[in-house]
């Protein structure tokens, strides 16, 4: 069972962070935002923490209460002693909602964290008003598993540092990584700090998934959102996008794995369109 009081004294006052202790985990948990407002989640991705949102959060904030947590194994949350599933993270979810007394939200995640937002909201659509998915397969792409395989093999034998430069040079866009805007020092922080064994546990459920079932059975108002230089991505969202009906889909131009990173912007401008 989870313990409520750190999060209830956490909901008095703004900019709380808090650790919630669910499933056998501590999560760190922060709420911003318009205390009487609607609930808006965000999940973050792999290799990341809560501080991915920042600009979101100060974007929107006057309209939205904001919960931020980290992913478990990422950030502040205690790193799972077994390799995680889908389903193990949307467990997380719902026994957050459950412990700060959320009884429906907007779920928003990008990369894993729109995986799980995803998940979320074809197990439990009751609890959601709404669901944006931003930059998430609904299935592991063909080699996906061998690629994993590699880079837990240098995880282990070089640590997270060794991986900060192919991930930014995988997630953003060339000419992005050259102008070396402050944010990517943020970018690469988040990935070096990552814990070895976090990354490890849920690169294992990114190595084998398949929703390409339930995803178009999802009922909840749905946005995918792709950044337009993200590979295959925003073809593999159109057909999610085509398969999962009243959904919309909008591309954010000059943006690659995180547009909300690299076009916050533009990802702002998306999002409020629709929320609105």
């Amino acid at each position: 069972m989870a313990d409520k009081s750190e999060a209830e004294a956490a909901m008095l006052s703004p900019g709380s962070s808090f650790q919630l202790q669910a499933k056998g985990l501590g999560f760190k948990c922060r709420i911003d935002g318009r205390r009487q407002g609607p609930w808006l989640v965000f999940s973050n991705s792999l290799a990341t923490n809560l501080s991915m949102w920042d600009e979101q959060v100060a974007a929107l904030g006057n309209e939205f209460r904001i919960l931020r947590y980290d992913q478990r194994g990422h950030g502040g949350t205690t790193v799972p002693s077994t390799p995680c599933t889908f389903d193990q993270l949307v467990g997380d979810v719902l026994a957050i909602f459950d412990a700060i007394g959320i009884d429906r939200a907007t779920l928003l995640g990008v990369s894993m964290g729109a995986v799980t937002a995803l998940r979320f909201a074809a197990l439990h659509p009751q609890r959601l008003d709404r669901v944006i998915a931003c930059d998430g397969p609904w299935v592991n792409p063909a080699g996906a598993a061998e690629l994993w395989e590699e880079r837990i093999a240098v995880v282990r034998s070089q640590g997270m540092q060794a991986l900060v430069q192919p991930t930014v040079q995988r997630w953003f866009r060339a000419a992005f990584v050259a102008g070396n805007p402050p944010v990517l020092d943020k970018v690469r922080r988040m990935i070096a700090d990552t814990p070895a064994e976090g990354f490890i546990a849920c690169a294992r459920a990114l190595q084998q998934f398949d929703f390409r079932q339930s995803f178009p059975q999802i009922r909840v108002p749905t946005l995918l959102l792709c950044g337009a230089a993200d590979g295959v991505m925003p073809q593999v969202m159109r057909e999610m996008h085509a398969a999962m009906g009243g959904s919309e889909f909008v591309e954010i131009p000059e943006a690659g794995h995180l547009p909300n990173l690299e076009n916050p912007e533009e990802f702002r401008r998306a999002l409020a369109a629709w929320i609105r």
